[in-house]
């Protein structure tokens, strides 16, 4: 099982008001849950939402976005110094930068931390971003994607300009998007090259991960989804010569403990009414249904129709941030609880989240034994390959996984008890990439 941490901020998932609540920006926070996961043997630690701008909502930064944390691969390369073997990735975009700088930075970080750094490559959604980095139109999807690929070959043309034994050799790339020639000035890095994730649950996003990436990131609440979408990214693999261990899938998941699976059940509850503020009580159905619902208030009743399929007249309200797949499915569930049982807008929310059939990441609520076996069955049964948890607290949200649930999953010999290398490829079980000079 390969087991990830996000870092909490980058969505509605963060408790920011309640009695355990930390700093989100501090560095302090982001040293404590990184040198918890390393405690733990996790394969990484990851910085998510660094896009080169904010969501908007409602024409405005979406406040339960974490604002303030400087820039990603800046904090990864100090915690790369606080750290010895956990990997360490962030999330940084590929339309509006360029190879040959990003490349560097990234074997940079790679160089510092002895081969533990990753890349989640973001194909920017969205348009606020144009309107700070000033280039022209925002491109649509597809262009978007196609950019992205020829921006990893490029990455890795560059990363692979230096022999393994450290001679430099000169680059050239001509392309459709890029067209760079010199000599870079980073030696290959422990790794080789540092480690390609992606998310996507869109047909591009998942051709993209089988054709280049080394781990997909993903989310879907049932196993039968799970499966569905293992089986079908795997099988897209042979196209590009790439066998099925090639790639990684790990699944997004929240996780909420009790000493029984009955208090665990109360403790979700309780967190998911922290989750659901006053102040997120409409900005949080609002990302789901695509609709705003500043007419019927948090106490009024959601709109008799299902937004998330047919907005009508009204605009979206979200503007960037990554549309999941499941949206329309997960605005359906939410209508039919609401009118099910006669709930107001917040919740509806509250409820939604907390029930096992919601749409979304998957929630393991139960003892540390249920969670455990819970999390063993997902990878049995080929749902994904491991887990990349999303904790509701900062800084101390793993604490109770590392200490619980870590140990029971080491027994059973279901995770590691020790790292067996260096760096993040051997965490992954990935050989190094074979040289292309």
């Amino acid at each position: 099982m390969r087991l990830a941490v996000r870092f909490p901020g980058a969505d509605s998932t963060t408790v920011r008001d309640g009695p355990r609540s930390g700093s989100e920006t501090d560095f302090s926070s982001l040293a404590h849950l990184a040198r918890t996961a390393e405690r733990g043997k996790f394969d990484f630690f990851f910085l998510a939402g660094d896009g080169p701008r904010p969501r908007e909502h409602h024409g405005r930064a979406h406040h339960p976005d974490v604002a303030g944390r400087p820039e990603a691969l800046t904090l990864l390369g100090a915690l790369a110094a606080v750290t010895d073997r956990l990997g360490l990735a962030a999330t940084v975009d590929a339309t509006y930068n360029e190879p040959y700088v990003l490349a560097r930075r990234l074997a940079t970080l790679d160089h510092l931390s002895g081969g533990r750094a990753a890349w989640q490559v973001l194909t920017c959604p969205d348009a606020p971003a144009r309107e700070d980095l000033r280039r022209g139109g925002h491109p649509d999807r597809a262009e978007r994607y196609a950019r992205a690929a020829e921006f990893v070959t490029t990455a890795r043309e560059l990363w692979d300009s230096w022999t393994p034994e450290g001679t430099p050799r000169p680059f050239a790339h001509t392309g459709r998007h890029f067209a760079i020639s010199g000599e870079f000035t980073v030696p290959r890095s422990p790794q080789g090259h540092p480690v390609v994730l992606h998310s996507g649950d869109f047909d591009e996003g998942r051709e993209f991960a089988a054709s280049a990436a080394d781990v997909v990131l993903t989310r879907h609440r049932t196993l039968e989804d799970g499966q569905a979408f293992y089986a079908d990214v795997k099988a897209r693999l042979a196209a590009y010569g790439r066998r099925p261990d090639d790639l990684t899938v790990m699944a997004g998941v929240t996780v909420v403990l009790g000493d029984t699976d009955a208090e665990a059940q109360e403790n979700a509850a309780a967190i998911r009414r922290l989750q659901v503020s006053a102040r997120n009580a409409l900005p949080a159905p609002e990302q789901v249904r695509g609709r705003g619902l500043s007419p019927y208030g948090p106490d009024g009743p959601p709109p008799g129709i299902d937004p998330g399929i047919d907005p009508g007249p009204e605009p979206d309200p979200v503007r960037g941030g990554a549309r999941n797949a499941d949206r329309p499915r997960a605005a359906a569930t939410r209508r039919a609880l609401s009118e099910a049982k006669g709930l107001s807008v917040r919740r509806t929310a509250v409820e939604a989240t907390t029930r096992p059939s919601s749409v979304g990441s998957p929630s393991f609520v139960g003892s540390p034994e249920t969670v455990a076996t819970a999390l063993e069955a997902f990878v049995t049964a080929e749902a994904a390959d491991g887990f990349v948890l999303v904790p509701h607290l900062a800084p101390g949200g793993l604490d109770d996984f590392v200490d619980r649930v870590v140990p029971l999953l080491q027994e059973r010999g279901s995770f590691r008890s020790a790292y067996t290398g260096t760096t993040l490829r051997s965490h992954l079980g990935h050989a190094e990439p074979v040289w292309k000079g």
